[in-house]
């Protein structure tokens, strides 16, 4: 299996994870499954398919999603195995900064009208 990018590469997923994530869990499989699921998260929440129309969104928002997907995804590498963080206080503060900011972008994308992203 190779990870074939749409919406979040690998090297943003380990950069939101930080340089103590497991390697074990981060695997190409794993960056597939993550970048789905945010994916079909993100595509639920905008009513809006991202698989096929990312493409047509505007520089502004598509880095919005990217980063939604890349916390995600940094965030559920943290959590695979925190053992490699200085302690789970270090791993889980992590994961509660990630969660703080997705939902802030939550709201920006609920809050906007998908006309608003698409660039025409």
């Amino acid at each position: 299996m190779v990870f074939s990018a749409n919406i979040v590469t690998v090297a943003e997923m380990q950069f939101m994870a930080g340089e103590n994530r497991d390697a074990t869990g981060d695997v190409d499989a794993n960056h597939i499954f993550l970048q789905d699921y945010a994916e079909a998260y993100l595509s639920g929440l905008l009513k809006f398919n991202l698989s096929t129309g990312f493409s047509a969104l505007t520089a502004g928002i598509k880095v919005i999603i990217t980063e939604w997907a890349a916390r995600f995804a940094g965030m559920e590498l943290i959590r695979f195995n925190m053992a490699g963080y200085t302690s789970r206080v270090e791993a889980e503060d992590m994961i509660n900064i990630h969660t703080y900011r997705m939902r802030q972008i939550e709201k920006l994308l609920e809050d906007a009208s998908i006309q608003d992203f698409i660039g025409v």
